[in-house]
C-alpha cells in the first residue's frame, strides 16, 4: 500500500514538473521583449551592412513580438553606432558591427571610447563575404599579375575605402604573403571611387566586395585576379587567390549582432534562440544571397572565437606596418 502511495506521489510531481516546462519557457518569451528593440548600424541607409540589418530586422521582428527600429548612425567607420551601443542600459538596443569595430578599431584610434572585448555582450556573426582582388584589365591575371607586380615595385598603387579599412588591411596583409609585390596605398570615401581611379589609371588594383565588383568585372572592363579564401557561391567563377601561388590568405568581410555587456541572461537566450531559426529561413538567405552575402549564423562562442584570431592578425599587420590614422 505505501509503495502504491509513493508511486502515485511521484507520478504525480513528474506530470506536474512536466506541465511546468512550457509554462516556464513562456514566461521567459513574455519577460523579454517588453518594447521596440533600437538596432544602431553605424553606416548610412542602403549600405552593406544597413542591407543586411534590415534583411533580418523584419523576421526577427515578427518572432519576438516587438518592433525591430533600425537607426542609421553613420561616421567613425562604425564607431559612434558600436560606441552606442556598448553604453546601452535599457536591454533594448542591439547593434550591427562590421569586422574593423572589433578587430582593428582598438588599435587605430588611441582613444576609442569603447573595449571591443569587455563592452559588449556577442550574439551572431550574420553573414560573409569574401574580397575580389579586382586589377586594372590589361593586366595580366594569375600568377603573372603578381610577378609584373613584383616588377613594378612601388609604381603600382591600390585604392581603399579608407586607412584601418578591411581593403586596406587586407592589402597589406597580402603584401606579406607575396614578398616583392609593394603597391602603394591610396584612400578613397568609398568603393565606387576606387572603381573609378582603376578605370582612370590612378590606381592599378583594390579589393572589392564581390557585389560591387562584379557588375564592372562581368562588363569586361575590370579584370578578377582572384578571391581572399576559399571558392565561393557568391562568385563561383572567380578563383581563389591560392590559384595565383599565395598561400595563406583567408579574409572576409562580415556583419555580426551584439548588445551591450549587461545585456540580461533572458534576452541572451531568446535572441539565439529566434536568430537561429531566422538565419535558416530559405527567404533572409536568399535575400543576403542576392546582396552579396552569405548567411551565416554562429553562437557567441563561435562569434568570439572568429574576432579574436582575426584581431590577431590585424594586430599584427597594424603594428607591423606601422599603419596609423592620419
Amino acid at each position: 500500500m505505501h509503495a502504491t502511495k509513493r508511486a502515485l506521489l511521484i507520478a504525480c510531481g513528474l506530470a506536474a514538473a512536466a506541465a511546468m516546462l512550457p509554462l516556464s519557457a513562456n514566461a521567459d518569451n513574455a519577460a523579454w521583449p517588453t518594447k521596440p528593440i533600437r538596432l544602431l548600424v553605424g553606416f548610412p541607409g542602403g549600405s552593406t551592412p544597413d542591407i543586411a540589418a534590415r534583411t533580418i530586422a523584419e523576421p526577427l521582428s515578427k518572432a519576438l513580438g516587438q518592433p525591430i527600429v533600425v537607426d542609421n548612425k553613420a561616421g567613425a567607420s562604425g564607431n559612434i553606432a558600436a560606441d552606442q551601443v556598448a553604453k546601452a542600459t535599457d536591454d533594448h538596443t542591439l547593434g550591427i558591427v562590421i569586422n574593423g569595430n572589433l578587430t582593428s578599431s582598438k588599435m587605430l584610434y588611441p582613444k576609442l571610447p569603447y573595449d571591443p572585448v569587455k563592452d559588449f555582450t556577442y550574439l551572431s556573426l550574420i553573414a560573409t563575404a569574401p574580397l575580389v582582388l579586382v586589377a586594372q584589365n590589361n593586366l595580366p591575371s594569375g600568377a603573372a599579375f603578381f610577378d609584373e607586380g613584383r616588377k613594378a615595385g612601388d609604381k603600382w598603387n591600390y585604392g581603399s575605402v579608407g586607412i584601418g579599412s578591411v581593403g586596406h588591411l587586407g592589402m597589406e596583409l597580402l603584401k606579406t604573403r607575396v614578398p616583392g609585390f609593394k603597391p602603394e596605398h591610396v584612400p578613397y570615401q568609398g568603393n565606387p571611387q576606387v572603381i573609378t581611379a582603376m578605370l582612370g589609371d590612378q590606381v592599378q588594383m583594390g579589393l572589392i566586395p564581390p557585389g560591387v565588383a562584379m557588375p564592372q568585372i562581368k562588363a569586361g572592363k575590370l579584370k578578377a585576379i582572384g578571391l581572399t579564401g576559399g571558392r565561393s557561391a557568391l562568385v563561383p567563377e572567380i578563383p581563389p587567390l591560392a590559384d595565383a601561388g599565395v598561400k595563406d590568405f583567408n579574409l572576409e568581410v562580415w556583419v555580426a549582432l551584439l548588445g551591450p555587456s549587461n545585456l540580461s541572461k533572458v534576452a541572451q537566450a531568446r535572441i539565439s534562440r529566434e536568430l537561429e531559426t531566422v538565419m535558416k529561413n530559405p527567404d533572409v538567405r536568399r535575400k543576403l544571397f542576392e546582396q552579396g552575402w552569405q548567411a551565416v549564423g554562429t553562437s557567441p562562442d563561435g562569434m568570439r572565437t572568429r574576432v579574436n584570431e582575426e584581431a590577431a592578425i590585424m594586430t599584427k599587420i597594424i603594428s607591423a606596418r606601422g599603419i596609423k590614422l592620419q
